[in-house]
């Protein structure tokens, strides 16, 4: 099994296209603006998960986060991506309040934050040193490691840091800081950055499988495992309720194990290999996206197995089906989570956008079929034709036909019939999450952490959208901005009239067949421009239309 090449991504929801036309004034100075680049960094999913601190009994998924990055150089219009020449690093930040994570033991206690790598070789089938991921990179530290360029895809990359989200002194963070440094050959720093490296171990079956639960149904046959190991005995009894459904999944599957070259595997089952010290890598059997090369092949995968058996249990809290909630916290009760709620950006601060909003129902997440981690919700499902739907699936369970591709994904990106947020690309080849921030922590983000990058790069929070934070000399365009955006700022002011008058149809994918603004032309931070009739000041949020300054697009002065 191909672990070096894992594919992490994501089944929670899409990410949100809030792409308002930012109104920028020459007199805006942005903190980096006396920098001759711009570093961006993001992480791809905005959330990884893990098993937590026990790999004894089980594994679904290691200690496993990507970090990409841009550093774009602010002069001229072409070249700017730098790809060579450089170096860019990654190291341990403290978080805001002062707490570091450096390194996989706990300060002054000795003690592994997760038993992970007592288990890599059996799990994975590869032996790892502490701190060391299955790419070779290494967890965050005070010593600074390399990102290195991806040509493929256009970024530097780091991938398979196996961070945790526990902090030296043992307190749970589920949002670890990252800072990422550009230096050139003779080691100037040329930008900096700070960013989020999630990581959550909140992928938890306890409610119903914890022996104390009191959850009848899912009760083994044998009993309850009462380990006083709360992360042990969970995963215990799920292994005697795998057996007990089907007693010969290993006898069965011996040969096929052992050509993958798990050999420890006990005939009389999971559970029993578990207990003689060969902890159960659940993607060995069951195909995962996410674990390149995983599975076997007749077995259903991982993904649809989980989802699909799930659908009709009662949820333990809220006492219906799961299958039946509109609710994240059905998909919190088992995934990351009621405490990291990992879907906190602009569409999770959104009362009426659910994690179903965007991938369905549990059985349609499980749907037979349905390739999981990757046949995912896209943009273009809710953000379309001059509108922003609150749920990319229609009545029939099926996603949103686009009417057009301005906020669209990138076609056939990874891979033929598949188009994901986290790989496609837009203005001047920037990744879409560089500047919107990664799938599920959309900026701006309700943890403040999130937002800090934004803030360094243009000033306030929110998508990173001032044209200065990566042009020094901005370009006069029409059309040739992010979406399909004019140049925004002073110069639009003074030279957009003859450009509007000859074509204002043009005007009304962001501003509105009314011309009056919508939430596509709206303010990211407040903002003054000179006029011929005086000085026009706008507030964050304010809706930009003909109206403004004119009587509508025939033109004249609104006063």
């Amino acid at each position: 099994m191909n672990y070096k090449t894992i594919l992490l991504s994501s089944l929670l929801v899409l990410p949100f296209f809030g792409c308002g036309s930012s109104t920028t004034s020459n007199e805006t100075q942005l903190p980096n603006e006396s920098s001759a680049y711009t570093l961006v960094a993001w992480n791809d999913l905005g959330m990884h998960c893990m098993d937590g601190k026990d790999y004894s009994v089980f594994s679904i998924l290691p200690p496993y986060n990507n970090l990409n990055a841009h550093l774009i150089a602010k002069d001229g219009t072409t070249n700017k991506h730098i790809t060579s020449g450089v170096t860019i690093t990654y190291e341990s930040e403290p978080s805001l309040n002062g707490k570091l994570n450096t390194t996989s033991i706990y300060t002054n206690q000795n003690e592994m934050k997760t038993n992970f790598w007592n288990y890599v070789e059996k799990l994975f089938l590869t032996s790892l040193p502490n701190d060391i991921g299955l790419t070779g990179n290494s967890t965050p530290s005070l010593t600074p490691k390399p990102l290195v360029y991806n040509s493929e895809h256009n970024w530097w990359e780091a991938t398979g840091i196996p961070i945790t989200p526990y902090n030296d002194d043992g307190e749970k963070n589920y949002y670890p800081l990252v800072k990422v440094t550009a230096k050139d050959t003779n080691g100037n720093t040329l930008a900096t950055t700070k960013v989020v490296l999630p990581v959550s171990d909140e992928m938890d079956c306890r409610a119903c499988h914890g022996s104390s639960s009191n959850y009848a149904d899912a009760k083994p046959a044998a009993g309850w495992e009462n380990d006083p190991d709360s992360e042990k005995d969970y995963k215990y009894n799920i292994l005697r309720l795998h057996d007990e459904k089907h007693p010969n999944a290993v006898s069965d599957n011996q040969d096929a194990l052992k050509a993958k070259g798990y050999t420890g595997y006990n005939s009389n089952g999971l559970y029993d290999s578990a207990k003689d010290g060969n902890p159960i890598l659940c993607a060995t059997c069951h195909s995962s996206n996410a674990l390149v090369g995983s599975g076997i092949t007749g077995i259903k995968p991982l993904t649809e197995s989980i989802h699909a058996l799930h659908a009709n249990v009662l949820d333990p809290i809220e006492g219906i089906k799961l299958n039946d909630s509109a609710n994240r916290s059905a998909c919190y009760r088992c995934h990351p989570g009621a405490t990291t709620q990992c879907l906190r950006g602009a569409m999770g601060n959104s009362s009426n956008v659910e994690c179903q909003s965007c991938h369905g129902s549990i059985s349609a997440v499980g749907k037979a079929g349905r390739a999981g981690w990757l046949e995912e919700p896209n943009c273009q499902s809710c953000h379309q034709n001059g509108q922003r739907y609150t749920s990319a699936i229609t009545s029939d369970g099926t996603l949103r036909a686009a009417l057009d591709t301005r906020f669209a994904t990138n076609p056939d990106t990874p891979m033929r019939g598949i188009s994901l947020y986290r790989y496609s690309t837009g203005h001047g080849q920037m990744q879409c999450e560089a500047c919107h921030g990664p799938t599920h922590a959309i900026y701006p983000s309700s943890h403040t952490e999130d937002n800090l990058q934004s803030e360094m790069i243009q000033g306030h929070i929110g998508t990173i959208a001032e044209c200065s934070a990566c042009h020094s000399s901005v370009p006069f365009t029409t059309t040739g901005g992010p979406h399909g955006m004019h140049t925004i700022g002073q110069e639009w002011v003074d030279k957009h009239e003859d450009i509007a008058e000859d074509n204002p149809t043009q005007c009304q994918a962001c501003h509105g067949s009314d011309y009056r603004g919508t939430f596509l032309s709206k303010a990211f931070s407040a903002r003054s421009f000179k006029t011929e009739w005086g000085t026009k000041t706008f507030n964050a949020g304010d809706q930009i239309g003909c109206y403004n300054c004119h009587n509508g697009p025939d033109g004249g002065d609104d006063d």
